[in-house]
């Protein structure tokens, strides 16, 4: 049961960390809901109040959308020039 609430609590707090993260973001929802648990994890490892876990969990997640969304920003290169 801790999954699914790990899942869905996730979900918010990516989806809130790409809400406060400015600008256009290319990374879709299943990638915004790993980069939400995985801020939980992060912050969950960091505090263990679960208030503080949430509100840390939002501000690690802002970062990773920021650094994810370099690595998937941008032009796609092709390999033959002018294509």
């Amino acid at each position: 049961m801790h999954w699914v609430w790990l899942i869905i609590v996730g979900a918010v707090v990516g989806a809130l960390g790409r809400l406060f993260h400015p600008g256009s973001d290319p990374i879709g929802w299943l990638l915004t809901i790993l980069i939400g648990i995985a801020s939980l994890v992060i912050a969950g490892l960091i505090f263990s109040n679960g208030v503080l876990e949430f509100v840390v969990g939002i501000i690690v997640a802002v970062v990773l959308v920021a650094i994810v969304g370099r690595f998937y920003g941008g032009e796609r290169r092709s390999l033959v020039r002018g294509v």
